[in-house]
């Protein structure tokens, strides 16, 4: 008879510092390969002003199971699907600050699975945010579906003025309603956009608690005696158990993000990419029907604009500026090619493309945070993780050198994020992948 594998644990925390956030997805599998996390049912506590749930859109669903090809293929938005989809990661919490809102508040149970027909990961939520990238899909047509329940949580900043310390009791998160028993009612926070799938359906966990009592805090973050910080924190996410090999993944652009396009465009240039761009919305109550038709034109749309620009790209000259520019919804092609070289003789059309899919239903988040706000959020966190049982690994993603966390803050914000880290979870095994990252790259371009 075959026993269970003994699952093993690290004499350290190991920290995972990695530059761009898919760097992280190779520490997780070795994680997974030597046992520290379980090799399905991975649950993750993800903080970031982005939600990284993104697929990546042609890429054949039998990847996942090609390690290196899959590395090959992944980028910063897209990540955490994939490895959904190879059966290991089925509960994700996103954790994100009050300027991130691309999903909506609360509990979403979905499917992610083979597209029949493409061969591709698609996914069963009609949320906007997998809508506007047409990776919507009826449950009937997947194949080999995995489960995967998200549940979306707002973290606030915490006030760090000396009347609000001793009120500081994990309300930087939005509560739910606590019923009598303690249990988390759910009902108010888990209304759903559009209906969600009947079938494949992962069940809700059970709402077991935590009391975070192993961990030790300072005095400035230890909750107020009888307060029900623990109860309130552990049952919002409502994911981890005290035993559970958890990953806790940190995009420091939580803290302060930027929206790095905004930058390389003018506002009018990026005027007119949200109006190529723009998604149109389904009505609140269509049926599936209506979902799939509103797919299929967004595909149309968006691998129009991609075969535009890279037209472009080859001849941007005038006779193939207005032969795109008459295709509808795209007069205004012209416009932003004119103003584009008249700032660069030669624009880079791949990145105007790239900017343009981040110019959808909502704006990419952009907020510079100030040192006080920067402060509050990492308070906020501190509170959070307090209530959590000690995680199996932790992965931090700087993000800087593609602008997303401000290069002026990323270090102050990295430096603060692993001292809460070492007081909350004791002695930290840190790794500084980003490092050896640059050295190698200044080594190779010598």
């Amino acid at each position: 008879m075959k026993t269970a594998p003994v699952k093993r644990t690290y004499s350290k925390l190991p920290v995972w510092i990695v530059e761009d956030h898919h760097e992280v997805v190779p520490h997780i599998y070795r994680a997974i390969a030597s046992r520290h996390v379980p090799l399905s049912g991975v649950k993750m506590v993800h903080l970031d002003s982005h939600p990284d749930l993104l697929i990546p859109v042609n890429m054949p669903a039998n990847t996942v199971f090609d390690k290196e090809a899959l590395f090959s293929e992944l980028s910063i938005e897209n990540w955490i699907m994939p490895m959904v989809y190879a059966g290991h990661v089925s509960h994700v919490a996103w954790l994100h600050p009050y300027w991130a809102q691309q999903i909506k508040e609360g509990e979403h149970n979905m499917c992610v699975g083979r597209d029949k027909s493409t061969g591709t990961i698609r996914v069963t939520s009609s949320d906007d945010y997998f809508l506007s990238d047409a990776l919507y899909v009826p449950a009937d047509q997947l194949e080999d579906s995995k489960p995967l329940h998200l549940r979306v949580v707002q973290v606030d900043p915490v006030d760090t003025s000396p009347s609000s310390q001793s009120q500081n009791d994990c309300s930087a998160v939005k509560k739910p309603k606590i019923g009598s028993d303690s249990e988390v009612d759910t009902e108010l926070d888990h209304q759903p956009r559009r209906n969600e799938p009947s079938t494949c359906t992962p069940q809700p966990p059970d709402g077991s608690s935590t009391s975070g009592d192993s961990h030790s805090a300072d005095a400035q973050t230890q909750p107020a005696e009888g307060s029900a910080a623990a109860v309130v924190c552990s049952g919002l996410l409502g994911l981890i158990e005290q035993n559970d090999a958890y990953i806790l993944d940190i995009d420091l652009d939580f803290f302060s993000c930027k929206n790095p396009f905004k930058d390389l465009y003018t506002q009018e240039e990026y005027s007119i990419l949200q109006e190529l761009y723009s998604f149109k919305r389904p009505e609140e109550d269509a049926d599936e029907e209506e979902l799939s038709d509103c797919v299929e034109r967004r595909t149309r749309q968006l691998e129009d604009l991609e075969a535009a620009f890279a037209d472009l790209l080859d001849d941007d000259g005038q006779n193939t500026i207005d032969r795109w520019a008459a295709n509808p919804g795209m007069k205004s092609l012209a416009k932003l090619v004119q103003s584009l070289k008249e700032r660069n003789e030669s624009p880079d059309y791949e990145m105007v493309h790239q900017a343009g899919l981040t110019c959808d239903y909502s704006e990419l988040p952009h907020h510079i945070s100030s040192e006080e706000e920067i402060r509050q959020l990492l308070l906020a966190v501190q509170l959070v993780l307090k209530a959590l049982p000690k995680p199996t690994i932790v992965t931090i993603s700087r993000s800087s050198l593609d602008e997303y966390c401000p290069a002026e803050q990323v270090d102050s914000i990295q430096s603060d994020t692993l001292n809460i880290l070492e007081t909350l979870f004791g002695s930290l095994d840190v790794h500084k992948e980003y490092e050896a990252a640059a050295k190698e790259s200044m080594s190779e371009c010598s």
